[in-house]
């Protein structure tokens, strides 16, 4: 249901929704005098002193592989390699590991006796003598994993290339030991499940029981002349969770200690999990069904007892805060030699870091204001400062800032005053300097190495605040407006105007949605107002395009705005946005309100089914690509967050559902979706063709054939492109009238 943009590695923009290796933060070198980076497909140092770029290992020292990422061990004297990739659900997660040794000059490809592409989240040992791995039980060699596939743990001896099986399946067919099925990592960002401790004696795993969860079948058709079934183990809506739970294997005696967390197992998450540093202690996060209840445990790894280090509710969900860099699964940052650490939560309204003291359980407001902390990213320990990401001002925009962790101290602005837009920074881990990434909406992405706290460009070449260009903003037919519904809600986006616009004729206005949690449309960054779905250029066919975030979405404006869609999707958003469009046809006048459009992907095209289903008077012609048209049908994880148990607020569900409102269609819908989609499934797609059906509806269907939920698979892209294309310029005709 998502379909939210992020900024992968070099930070260029790319939609969620292709299959991709996973981002690698940049690896710093121990004295921050450069960072590495897959270069030409070689390992780079990339100096911070003005030293030119160096060369630490080439693909033809690991038998030419094709470089996807990388690892060194504590001790620098080793390099792990990931390459050969393959999908598993939305990303390139599996694949084949090599490892470099610089003192012997020798490349050993590890596991070498599983299947081809089979290992996932390879990791040496703190002492850098082995390697463990998850992969497989059995030998097939299938592409994507599915419902029938357990997998374990294993760890390779790099002296002697022996293996040694850590975890077992116990003989079924679902058990998932040291990774996560589909829901857990679609909805909790769960991928790598297992991690070493500091001495390297034991590692902590999760287990996942997906035995009990249904299979959701998809239907291949076409690839021979009997069709067969694609099982998915999938909980929708309602159905059991995959009971789940922490084991520590000790490597001296193969021994696994299961860690005891109250409650029942299925009936509870246990989204995050990491070691306490240079402890034999584990920290765990436990989330309630409802998500609404978060419980934080301190737990022995020998013994398994747990105690509550801390609790939060809150009366809509607790929000499950995204991990700090260089981080696995963690959403905590130890400082102070692991005597405290550093967190985000909700809890007075606002996105804040807070600092907790272990021993005395007290905590402290670090960063303080009516404003949102939008992503913490480092923690400087020698000047005792926080950075993060925030942008107080403007909801559109990103900036770095920091503070003192004391919580006594001023928020400052460190990204420069004159570079509007958005910025990504990945910062040394002793926070001297950064990677800095910028972009605008008239500004390509630019990339410098700078220095902190200073924002120094240590290259002149790089300085942005130079090379930025305000100039090309006049322009540009994109620009940044604030409406105001007549439900006193005040919305940021953007609108594209016709190229050459004349303000005596009306033109046809297209909208842009997603409008739901995962994603923000009215940012401030490169790529803004263009639309890769139309074939050509909106604002020189004649063209207005328009995005804007209403309630619900993560916009950096506080809690309330963000959960007042808390069992209101599908209603309090879809209002904002026809309102919206009423708000926005006031502001503008040169918009020919009888040629209305709207298109989203996702959660968007869910919204655009309920604009064009609830409000058919505003909006005439829908363009929805792999819709919830039953919210009913979505996994249980995202949906129940929003929406709340299924027993006690069924009809939210109901009233929330573009399939209920089918019948008042009186507009032109193109609906489109994949028969392959792992995501939002294929039966939407049918279950809303025949409520329409029904009702005597005239619409568009197009299906395509096994794509998944991005429809990228065997070049059918472009044929969508080629019909958004078509269907929107037949029935909203271009240009001024």
């Amino acid at each position: 249901m998502k379909n939210f943009l992020l900024l992968i590695y070099f930070f260029i923009l790319s939609s969620n929704i292709y299959a991709r290796v996973l981002p690698q933060d940049i690896i710093w070198n121990d004295d921050e005098s450069g960072y590495y980076i897959i270069k030409d497909n070689s390992i780079v140092l990339v100096s911070t002193q003005g030293e030119d770029d160096k060369t630490i290992l080439a693909s033809s020292s690991v038998n030419n592989v094709d470089f996807k990422s990388f690892n060194f061990s504590v001790r620098k004297d080793k390099l792990l390699i990931f390459t050969n990739t393959v999908k598993v659900w939305r990303y390139e997660t599996r694949g084949d590991y090599w490892v470099y040794d610089f003192n012997t000059r020798k490349a050993t490809k590890i596991g070498a006796t599983m299947p081809e592409s089979s290992l996932m989240f390879a990791k040496f040992s703190p002492d850098g003598s082995s390697v463990a791995y998850v992969s497989k039980e059995n030998s097939s060699s299938d592409k994507i994993r599915n419902s029938s596939t357990s997998v374990n743990i294993y760890i390779e001896d790099l002296k002697t290339n022996s293996v040694k099986k850590l975890t077992s399946s116990n003989g079924t067919k679902k058990l998932i030991n040291g990774t996560f099925d589909w829901v857990y990592e679609e909805e909790f960002g769960c991928r790598d499940g297992f991690l070493f401790n500091d001495s390297g004696t034991k590692i902590a795993f999760w287990q996942i029981d997906a035995n009990q969860v249904r299979d959701f079948y998809m239907i291949n058709n076409t690839d021979s002349i009997y069709s067969y079934t694609i099982p998915v183990e999938y909980p929708k809506v309602g159905e059991d969770l995959s009971p789940a739970r922490i084991g520590v294997i000790d490597l001296a005696t193969d021994k696994i200690s299961w860690i005891k967390i109250p409650g029942e197992s299925n009936k509870f998450y246990l989204p995050r999990m990491t070691w306490l540093p240079n402890k034999d202690e584990l920290m765990i996060q436990q989330l309630n069904r409802k998500q609404n209840h978060s419980k934080i445990f301190i737990a022995d790894s020998e013994s398994g007892q747990s105690r509550l280090l801390m609790e939060e509710t809150d009366d809509a969900w607790v929000d499950l805060r995204s991990s700090w860099p260089y981080q696995v699964q963690a959403g905590w940052k130890f400082i102070n030699n692991g005597k405290e650490f550093l967190y985000t939560t909700e809890k007075d309204g606002w996105s804040h870091i807070y600092r907790f003291n272990i021993k005395n359980k007290k905590e402290y407001l670090v960063s303080k204001g009516d404003y949102d902390v939008i992503r913490p990213l480092a923690y400087d320990e020698r000047n005792k400062e926080v950075y993060f990401i925030a942008s107080p001002e403007n909801p559109t925009e990103r900036y770095l800032y920091k503070t003192s962790v004391k919580g006594n101290g001023k928020l400052q602005r460190v990204t420069p005053l004159n570079l509007e837009g958005s910025h990504n920074y990945q910062i040394s881990t002793k926070a001297k300097y950064a990677f800095h990434s910028f972009s605008n909406y008239y500004t390509k992405p630019m990339q410098a190495i700078i220095s902190l706290p200073t924002h120094e460009f240590i290259y002149k070449e790089q300085n942005m605040v130079s090379k930025f260009d305000a100039r090309k903003k006049k322009d540009h037919p994109l620009e940044f407006f604030e409406i105001t519904t007549v439900d006193n809600v005040t919305m940021e986006g953007w609108i594209v105007k016709p190229k050459n616009l004349d303000v005596n004729k009306k033109y046809p206005i297209l909208f842009y949605f997603y409008s739901e949690p995962a994603g923000q449309t009215g940012v401030n960054r490169y790529g803004a107002g263009n639309n890769g779905l139309y074939d050509g250029n909106l604002s020189e066919d004649g063209y207005v395009y328009v995005t804007f975030d209403g309630r619900g979405t993560p916009s950096p404006k506080g809690r309330a705005w963000r959960k007042a869609i808390y069992r209101n999707i599908g209603r309090i958003n879809v209002r904002d946005m026809a309102m919206g469009a009423k708000a926005v046809f006031e502001k503008y006048d040169f918009i020919d309100t009888t040629r209305v459009a709207v298109h989203g992907w996702s959660g968007g095209g869910t919204a655009t089914l309920n604009c064009l289903f609830q409000y058919p008077e505003i909006f005439h012609t829908g363009i929805a690509v792999a819709a919830v048209a039953n919210q009913l049908t979505y996994d249980n994880i995202y949906q129940e967050r929003y929406m709340g148990d299924p027993k006690e607020t069924y009809q939210d569900y109901v009233d929330g559902s573009p399939i209920k409102y089918a019948k008042n269609l009186k507009g032109n819908l193109l609906y489109i979706h994949g028969t392959g989609d792992d995501n939002v499934h294929y039966q939407n797609a049918e279950m809303l063709a025949n409520e329409l059906i029904k009702h005597k509806k005239v619409f568009y269907m197009l299906s395509y054939p096994n794509r998944s939920h991005g429809i990228r698979e065997d070049n059918a892209y472009p044929h969508v492109r080629l019909m958004f294309t078509d269907f929107l310029r037949k029935n909203c005709p271009p240009g001024g009238k």
